[in-house]
């Protein structure tokens, strides 16, 4: 990871780790640095286990990606947050460990598909917001656009089963549930 002072801290959730091109893109933007990503043992514990009770085959790959993720990131894994767990109120409570993790790591957002398992009201408090990836990659965007188009394209030719072409690549990432991340790229698509 490029260390770049002053970037944001956000807790990514196991379920924005578990699509493999949001994953994919997360990872990237945070190793150029464009923020500094955040998870606990349990996070990746659920991310892995749900992966690998639909994919059972994938077990060598997942211990490979996640072996691969400490050596990366060593900064990112959050610990002693476990206390704070139980004075935590969500809708889901087995969602407060995300929560927990987040206040203590001072993350200013907790990237996640479920947002309404992380209302307003509860994060509040903790000056913690819960943000859509594609909503958050969207903004990281717009925030450093020449970084992560050249990010997004070195992503885009690394793939080669199937490689896209850019604008395939654009489609595939609405495909993929980052529609408006995508519509920022479609009109960079000569960058990629």
């Amino acid at each position: 990871m490029k260390h770049i002072a002053d970037r944001f801290v956000v807790v990514l959730d196991a379920n924005v780790l578990y699509p493999f091109r949001m994953r994919d893109i997360l990872l990237c933007f945070y190793h150029a640095g464009l923020f500094r990503g955040r998870w606990s043992k349990s996070i990746l514990e659920e991310w892995t286990s749900n992966l690998l009770a639909e994919k059972p085959g994938l077990h060598h790959s997942i211990r490979s990606q996640l072996q691969k993720m400490s050596f990366e990131f060593p900064e990112a894994l959050v610990t002693g947050y476990e206390s704070l767990i139980g004075s935590l109120d969500l809708p889901d409570q087995n969602d407060r460990h995300v929560l927990a993790a987040a206040i203590r790591c001072g993350a200013q957002h907790i990237v996640t598909q479920n947002l309404n398992d992380f209302p307003p009201e509860a994060l509040e408090p903790f000056s913690v917001e819960a943000i859509h990836p594609d909503e958050f990659l969207s903004r990281t965007f717009e925030l450093y656009p020449t970084e992560a188009t050249e990010i997004l394209g070195k992503l885009r030719r690394s793939y080669q089963n199937p490689p896209y072409t850019p604008s395939e690549f654009v489609l595939d990432l609405t495909a993929k549930g980052l529609p408006k991340l995508a519509s920022q790229i479609r009109p960079m698509r000569s960058f990629l």
